[in-house]
């Protein structure tokens, strides 16, 4: 699981359904990429990095499952 990216996506108080649709691509496909079981494209990954206001290429370092690419704010 992309736990940085659900994480970032609660705080800016927007659904699943509302990233997808804010970056052009099906709901089912967002939770796929959300849940970690599949991997954006580039296009893609800078679509969601535009709409939730991340560096897009944590998509694709390694360990981008765990929460080390995004670190919360106190």
């Amino acid at each position: 699981m992309r736990i940085w990216l659900r994480e970032k996506r609660i705080s800016k108080k927007m659904t699943q359904e509302e990233v997808a649709k804010a970056a052009n691509i099906q709901r089912a496909y967002y939770t796929m990429i959300e849940n970690g079981t599949r991997n954006p494209s580039v296009v893609v990954a800078k679509r969601i990095g535009a709409v939730l206001g991340v560096d897009w290429t944590y998509f694709f370092k390694h360990k981008s499952n765990e929460t080390t690419h995004y670190k919360k704010t106190a």
